[in-house]
């Protein structure tokens, strides 16, 4: 098990910095036609190494389980159990989980034709971002994307393919911002009824120095705990992407 996460780690580092590659070199090539020097191939690869992170937060389901997983700790009244390193290793985890599929595909359709010669830089290009757009399109909201595209004048669309990269993008980062406070709002409401019950519990026995969420707390953590809230939180997570 160890070595199939560490060979799909690895797949997913690849997938990540071949993208950020090809975008950039199909720019730069469509503005430029002459071939790169190295100089500007090590340029290209140190714009990788800072856009990497960028990447994986824009365009994969990381930023709706990052901000779901913080929501679940805030409705606990937790500060700093999980830190904050537990709870992106497991977003980080779960991302990869559920890419997985688009990260096959990306490998065996751009990635490994292109470093084995078979195809250009555009070509790898086209078939890499295939998968990824039909990943974002199908979670991105059509009120969303009806907005960028009528921000960019592109409000008469014919086909899905004709949408360009640099409005899904951002609807597609706005969709899941909003799915993901949606499913925090829902993750909140029991934490905060047992708030309101602690509290009024505590007002009407005079105890009013006493501040409810010490009280509520060993509570929330006995619900949590018995109905497996983890396990529900990170189910609830997967399957909201299929």
């Amino acid at each position: 098990m160890r070595r199939k996460r560490k060979i799909r780690l690895k797949k997913l580092i690849s997938f990540i910095f071949i993208i950020i590659l090809l975008t950039i070199t199909a720019s730069a090539q469509e503005a430029d036609k002459q071939p790169l020097s190295q100089s500007m191939e090590l340029l290209l690869l140190i714009t990788v190494l800072s856009l990497a992170p960028s990447i994986i937060i824009m365009m994969t389901s990381f930023t709706r389980i990052s901000i779901v997983l913080s929501f679940v700790r805030n409705g606990l009244g937790l500060q700093q159990t999980p830190p904050n390193q537990v709870l992106i290793g497991l977003a980080l985890f779960l991302t990869l989980f559920i890419m997985s599929p688009v990260i096959s595909q990306v490998n065996n359709d751009a990635i490994k034709p292109y470093t084995q010669g078979e195809i250009t830089q555009e070509e790898a290009f086209s078939s890499a971002m295939k998968p990824i757009r039909k990943f974002m399109l199908k979670q991105t909201n059509r009120q969303e994307m009806k907005l960028f595209l009528k921000l960019s004048n592109q409000e008469t669309v014919k086909d899905y393919d004709d949408i360009p990269n640099e409005a899904l993008i951002p609807a597609f980062i706005l969709s899941e911002l909003k799915k993901a406070f949606i499913m925090g709002f829902m993750i909140l409401i029991p934490f905060l009824i047992i708030d309101m019950i602690v509290a009024s519990t505590l007002m009407s026995m005079g105890m009013i120095m006493v501040p409810p969420v010490m009280i509520s707390l060993p509570f929330k953590l006995i619900l949590f705990v018995v109905v497996d809230g983890w396990s529900l939180v990170v189910k609830t997570l997967v399957t909201s992407f299929t």
